[in-house]
């Protein structure tokens, strides 16, 4: 594994140098083969263990934590930072460059008197949430590995240390340029800094000029959009949308309390430290707009608020259209019922009014019934819409309101050529598997028990390919048991 080492110095007063304190009898607990491969790791041995669990340096690894700021529930803090997370550097590998973290290596000075620890709980659900959001093709950070220790730590009682090394194209976050904006003398000379930085290591196509920034803004405005259009479309409530957990490259970041739906419910909260429902899963894409504007503002000593404005004005057509092209997907919904290239924008905008309405009578019908999101979409890829009958009918109470749903949606499919492939392409559009809380908790209480990582491991596997069948793993697809119903987690899950 090898790093860069000519970034670093580009950022003086951006972070602070720390090395990470060691972990007691660190060991394996979970281990992603394809996030190796991202930066050239063949397979985890002791020596890694070793580097990555704090007790030995990486010779060529810099050790740094960040600051920032950010809105934390609608309220703005004005220094937060890397309080639990220790960057070693970019490690390089055949895809390129990527942030190497170690979230959970110890007190840093932006800790805030908290111990710098990850709890073995935390850390398993953030390994396995990040490698099975890639494997949804959801954008996201990554999850090289978590290890284990017999370090004690205190939470709500007393639990083990763990740590899990993060992947990341980057870890500058929108609360990066809040607190350049409104905590530093000559905000414009820092800001100016940070966002020339963000553009050579991110955005190497744009000017370092009013028109590059303005570029840039639209881009982030877009990647935004496009990453909470994916999580609505497969489910994922992240359960912490603070401005400091939003990436500047539109990548799923820094997990908490998250969940994936199991009954389709609009108002779904995962986290119980947001009994207003702040962050609840139907409000995800308003708090995205919410979070663009908090950036947009800490932006205005570089860029003009018309363009801010113009850009932000971007977003919802950026979302919707995402979200349409995933759904569109999911149901088999032709882009549009004939040749788009004679098509005018009004019959085009028509169409998609009418398509999101299809869509929202459908979940709305999934809420109404306390359906499963998951199964139920899935259930399109054994459907025949050509036929009367469906499975999907057969979950319904009320089948009248289905009937009538189900009558336009065949319309709007229209005649099918080959019913097979129709079928596969929903297959590999509607996930059969999730990460469903109850099984990663599952999987938390073996280590917490036994030590036992085979179910951690198992999970691991069956959330590499989720799209496929795995008859062996069948029981994994089912809605949760009667213990797990309402499982929500807090902000230190």
């Amino acid at each position: 594994m090898k790093f860069k080492q000519d970034f670093f110095e580009q950022l003086q007063g951006f972070y602070s140098q720390v090395a990470p304190l060691p972990l007691s009898n660190p060991h394996w607990l979970g281990w992603s083969q394809d996030a190796a491969a991202l930066i050239g790791v063949d397979k985890p041995d002791d020596h890694l263990l070793q580097q990555l669990s704090g007790n030995a340096q990486h010779p060529q690894a810099c050790y740094y934590a960040q600051v920032y700021s950010g809105h934390q529930f609608g309220g703005y803090t004005p220094r937060l930072g890397d309080g639990r997370s220790i960057i070693l550097g970019e490690a390089q590998g055949p895809t390129g460059s990527w942030d190497l973290a170690l979230k959970g290596g110890g007190p840093t000075p932006y800790s805030r008197h908290g111990d710098g620890r990850a709890v073995m709980r935390s850390a398993v659900r953030e390994f396995l949430v990040s490698e099975a959001l890639a494997s949804l093709h959801v954008p996201t950070t990554r999850a090289l590995a978590v290890i284990g220790s017999d370090l004690p730590v205190w939470r709500e009682s007393q639990e083990t240390a763990a740590i899990t090394v993060r992947l990341a194209k980057s870890h500058i976050r929108f609360g990066h340029f809040e607190y350049f904006c409104y905590s530093e003398k000559g905000a414009k000379d820092k800001l100016t800094q940070l966002v020339n930085f963000t553009l050579t290591q991110h955005y190497p196509h744009l000017s370092q000029d009013a028109a590059g920034y303005k570029a840039w803004f639209y881009e982030v405005v877009k990647a935004s959009a496009k990453m909470i259009a994916h999580w609505q479309s497969v489910g994922f409530a992240h359960g912490v949308m603070n401005t400091d957990n939003m990436s500047i490259l539109g990548d799923s970041f820094d997990f908490g309390p998250f969940a994936f739906l199991d009954t389709f419910k609009e108002n779904f909260i995962c986290n119980h430290s947001d009994p207003e429902g702040r962050y609840a899963f139907g409000e995800q894409p308003s708090v995205g707009l919410w979070n663009l504007q908090r950036l947009a503002q800490a932006l205005t000593p570089l860029i003009p608020s018309d363009d801010l404005i113009a850009a932000l004005n971007t977003y919802q057509s950026e979302l919707v259209g995402h979200y349409l092209h995933l759904m569109r997907g999911k149901l088999g919904l032709s882009e549009f019922n004939f040749n788009s290239d004679k098509l005018t924008q009004a019959a085009k905008t028509e169409q998609d009014k009418q398509d999101l309405q299809l869509i929202g009578r459908f979940t709305g019908l999934l809420e109404s019934e306390q359906l499963d999101y998951t199964n139920s979409l899935r259930q399109f890829a054994y459907l025949d819409p050509s036929s009367v009958h469906s499975r999907l009918r057969d979950d319904m109470r009320q089948r009248d309101n289905f009937d009538s749903w189900y009558q336009d949606y065949q319309f709007r499919v229209g005649a099918l050529v080959e019913l097979e492939a129709w079928q596969q392409a929903r297959a590999v559009e509607n996930p059969k598997y999730i990460l469903r809380n109850y099984l990663a908790q599952e999987a938390i209480i073996a280590i917490e028990d036994e030590g036992d990582t085979s179910k951690l491991e198992q999970l691991h596997v069956l959330l590499q390919r989720p799209f496929d069948e795995q008859p062996e793993h069948e029981a994994l697809a089912k809605r949760p048991p009667d213990w797990a119903n309402g499982l929500i987690m807090s902000c230190s899950s």
